[in-house]
């Protein structure tokens, strides 16, 4: 299994430029399906795309890259059973419930895959497809969802998943009359698949809100969309400047993205300056204790908690973090602790014991997100850091090893 070598201590300067979404492309791909011939922009190269593609080709999808855009054809796609040499690979391919339900009618796949971080029910999603007219049978892993026909509904989500208002949405995008989504997610990858869709003849009203309204259509055909910037990669090397910058710039963004974050950032009494489309950080001597509580868009990120975990480690005093989307998502904690930190778990919060120095060890990925931790702790520790099981970082960050060897760190694949 390959690992990640890193030197601790190096000033890092120059500029990193922010993929397309991670969140964002693992929704399109799928919903390409309910359209003929499309094509997506600034497409991530990360092994969850890679995985996606796979699925595809195995539905008679034809694809081609060309640079970092993606060109689908699924007009001569078939509907094959989605078993778990596929499924389990990544949390996304649930999207094939909504958009295979919506084009055949029927879907049979087995659960997915993803980052181990806690419960992330389906019921949500099954209970969408039912409201829309669906009839869903489960037997040991395998899914089987099916309809004659599907008919649009007023759905109210108990929580806004964005999973579920994805999938839901997808469904809906061919059901008779009109489907409304209340309490819906309203990230920015919901905002971007909306675009696409539309692009491709859907009629989806109320982007950016949490109130979806999707009329019903016969057929999609064409469309494009470029995906939106990473949002989650852009705040992992804003932390990686912040903790260890001089002059970083992080190009390619969209600020407006990054606002709860920004704002934390600011209480801190962090270095940076926000611009047009790009942020420029520097490493500061002083960093103040903050509380955060994550939240849905357009509260503080999640899929953040961990990473800036590791720049709460500089904080001068306590800083606390409360987990409120998944119950398992202090995995990295074992590891920040075995390097020097001193953070303490009480249920859903953190008590972050600020500030320490940072040792290198041998330490492994748990999840995507805590691999993103360890990257930056180990970028600020003294000496060697060894991190294992890589993979989980590999889902999410494209190029890594490359943008940060540009900006200045001493960063390694080792393949062993």
């Amino acid at each position: 299994m390959d690992k990640i070598k890193v030197i601790g201590g190096q000033v890092l300067n120059g500029k990193i430029y922010i993929s397309g979404s991670k969140n964002s492309a693992v929704s399109l791909i799928p919903a390409a399906i309910l359209s003929d011939k499309v094509v997506i922009e600034k497409v991530p190269r990360i092994s969850d795309v890679n995985s996606l593609m796979e699925i595809l080709q195995y539905l008679n999808v034809d694809l081609k890259f060309d640079g970092d855009s993606l060109y689908i054809d699924s007009t001569n796609m078939v509907n094959k059973d989605i078993t778990t040499e596929y499924s389990t690979k990544l949390r996304a391919s649930y999207y094939f419930m909504g958009a295979l339900l919506a084009r055949f009618k029927k879907v049979v796949i087995s659960l997915p895959g993803g980052c181990s971080i806690g419960k992330r029910s389906f019921d949500f999603h099954l209970n969408g497809f039912e409201k829309l007219g669906a009839t869903v049978r489960q037997e040991g892993q395998l899914y089987t969802i099916y309809a004659d026909k599907l008919t649009g509904a007023n759905i109210k989500l108990p929580f806004p998943s964005v999973g579920a208002t994805v999938n839901i949405m997808l469904a809906a995008v061919f059901a008779e009359g009109k489907t409304v989504i209340e309490n819906a997610a309203s990230e920015p990858e919901i905002g971007n698949l909306i675009e696409f869709l539309n692009s491709a003849g859907a009629k989806i009203q109320g982007k950016d809100t949490t109130k979806l309204t999707i009329t019903g259509v016969c057929k999609l055909s064409g469309g494009m969309v470029r995906v939106i910037p990473d949002r989650i990669e852009a705040g992992t090397y804003i932390l990686a400047g912040v903790m260890n910058g001089k002059n970083l710039e992080i190009c390619d963004i969209r600020p407006e993205h990054l606002k709860s974050f920004f704002d934390k950032l600011n209480e801190m009494g962090a270095s940076f300056e926000v611009r047009e489309d790009s942020v420029i950080t520097n490493k500061v001597s002083h960093l103040k204790p903050v509380n955060i509580e994550t939240a849905v868009y357009p509260g503080f990120a999640t899929d953040l908690q961990q990473p800036i975990t590791t720049l709460l480690l500089m904080a001068e005093g306590d800083s606390t973090l409360k987990e409120t989307i998944y119950e398992n998502r202090f995995q990295n904690i074992k590891y920040l602790n075995e390097m020097g930190a001193n953070i303490e778990i009480n249920g859903d919060t953190i008590t972050v014991h600020g500030p320490t120095k940072l040792n290198g060890k041998v330490v492994k990925t748990s999840d995507l997100r805590a691999g993103a931790a360890l990257i930056l702790a180990a970028l600020s520790a003294n000496g060697e850091t060894i991190i294992t099981d890589i993979k989980h970082l590999l889902r999410g960050y494209g190029d890594l090893i490359q943008k940060l060897t540009n900006v200045g760190a001493k960063i390694w694949l080792i393949d062993e």
